[in-house]
């Protein structure tokens, strides 16, 4: 499965209307046909990154929230949510992907990295912040994906001064980019390919991070 069905968003957009276990219930066959369609549509997109990055586990999320903690107590989410993690000790961060009617989005990076790996980050950030500035403006990725996210310490992290040049940088406690797309796009033919271009795109900054990852300050490397 190439694309995600339009019966399949017309689910979601049903469930948002009626987002209670009695309609869910009674529509639960509805889901099950959606829910396999979302697994084959991930299943797409693992072989599809696999032609130039190496995946070594996919998860598409339970539909089911858990509302013991939140405010909103509807029982099931409204998207098709999935993640998909890249290899071994040699490749860090993920990818990531929602299916929404009006709310779609793809991206991927470091949304919640160890604390050995950000102190590993934040120290070759601030020895030499080019490279990953370098990316971070390219053309093809502001163009893509706009700007960095992701939550940041208020002043500066335990270590480093706030008057340190990268201190934009090393404020970040999590790293990464999103791209936004239409219903229409989602359930074009093409949206396959798009997220292929866009996970392409993202690949000079999993490179880099990769580098530093494995590799001290001296450059030499952490893994064998």
């Amino acid at each position: 499965m190439s694309q995600l069905s339009k019966s399949s968003f017309d689910f979601l957009k049903k469930l948002e209307k009626n987002n209670n276990r009695e309609w869910f219930k009674e529509n639960k066959p509805m889901y099950d046909a959606a829910n396999e369609d979302a697994k084959a549509f991930l299943g797409a997109v693992e072989d599809t990154l696999n032609t130039f990055d190496q995946i070594e586990k996919k998860k598409l999320f339970r539909i089911y929230r858990d509302v013991r903690f939140s405010k909103d107590k509807t029982p099931y989410s409204t998207s098709f949510r999935m993640s998909l993690g890249r290899e071994g000790a040699f490749r860090r961060g993920g990818y990531y992907i929602k299916l929404e009617p009006g709310g779609s989005m793809i991206g991927g990076g470091f949304y919640n990295p160890n604390p050995g790996d950000i102190k590993l980050i934040r120290s070759h950030i601030a020895a030499d912040d080019k490279p990953l500035r370098k990316i971070l403006k390219s053309k093809k990725f502001k163009a893509t994906f706009g700007e960095l996210m992701g939550d940041q310490v208020k002043s500066a992290p335990k270590g480093f001064s706030k008057d340190h040049p990268a201190i934009d940088l090393l404020r970040y406690k999590a790293m990464y980019v999103f791209k936004e797309f239409s219903d229409k796009e989602v359930l074009a033919p093409t949206f396959l390919k798009e997220v292929k271009n866009v996970y392409k795109t993202i690949q000079p900054f999993f490179n880099y991070m990769t580098e530093i990852l494995t590799h001290d300050l001296d450059g030499v490397p952490l893994y064998k």
